[in-house]
């Protein structure tokens, strides 16, 4: 991706001084008696782009299952507005403003991209015709889905499905969207689309994300804050703009970004 591409993307402004949605204190998770997460301490505020990066195993997908409800945190404290969720389920993080684009996007294949839309925005227990019209409002923001609403989602191409997950959370009106590898398996032409979006969601709704991604350049081109994890512990915090630019963090921990 060229330097123009990178800057063109550029994620939109937050304040720094603001209160987190999602905050990690010192986060401790174990699968058996194995440590997935070692003491990880992080914050999403309000617009704020926050991404994940890390090799195999490092512990990225288990800090976003925690912060969705799928995984208890051994000790440590995950907060949502300030308020202790460790034991609160999935169902009532996604009201409190959560909600997730999870790997592999996990469409719903022999449901209409329309019927995606209402499964997405069943958890606020809304009347169908308060659904309708935010499902509405959605087709005019992703003008391919309106064109395909009828269609059955498994038959759309992998990049219209990435878009049909983002819409799908969206439905649900989050304030904080958790995206796990939003530009896995997709050709070169759809993960710049793709970073487009999620760039557009961010400066246009002020959503904020919290964003796993193998390939760090990508990553780190449309974040404000970035946390490299290796073996469950975050290794290196900071603004992304300063990580992408750090040879040292680069070859270490990222691989070689070319420009």
């Amino acid at each position: 991706m060229s330097e123009n591409a990178v800057a063109a993307l550029g994620p939109g402004n937050f304040r720094e001084n603001t209160e987190p949605i999602l905050e990690f204190d010192r986060v401790v998770v174990h699968y058996g008696t194995s440590r997935a997460l070692n003491e990880v301490s992080l914050r999403v505020r309000p617009g704020e782009i926050v991404s994940l990066l890390g090799g195999n195993a490092s512990g990225k997908s288990t800090t976003m299952k925690t912060a969705l409800g799928l995984i208890k945190p051994s000790s440590g404290s995950v907060r949502i507005d300030g308020v202790e969720v460790n034991r609160t389920p999935p169902s009532a993080r996604i009201a409190a403003g959560l909600a997730s684009v999870p790997e592999a996007r996990r469409v719903f294949p022999a449901m209409t991209v329309e019927e995606n839309l209402f499964v997405g925005g069943y958890i606020r227990r809304e009347r169908r015709s308060v659904l309708a019209a935010r499902a509405a409002e959605l087709f005019e923001h992703f003008p391919r889905l309106a064109q395909r609403r009828g269609q059955r989602a498994g038959t759309l191409s992998g990049g219209e499905q990435q878009m049909l997950a983002f819409a799908r959370a969206l439905m649900s009106k989050p304030r904080l969207i958790c995206m796990d590898e939003p530009t896995m398996g997709l050709s070169p032409l759809f993960v710049d689309r793709v970073l487009d979006e999620i760039a557009r969601l961010n400066r246009e709704l002020g959503l904020a994300i919290l964003i796993v991604e193998q390939q760090a350049e990508l990553a780190l081109s449309i974040a404000h804050t970035a946390n490299v994890l290796r073996t469950g512990e975050i290794v290196l915090h900071g603004p992304a703009a300063e990580l992408i630019g750090d040879p040292a963090v680069r070859d270490a921990y990222l691989g070689k970004v070319t420009t």
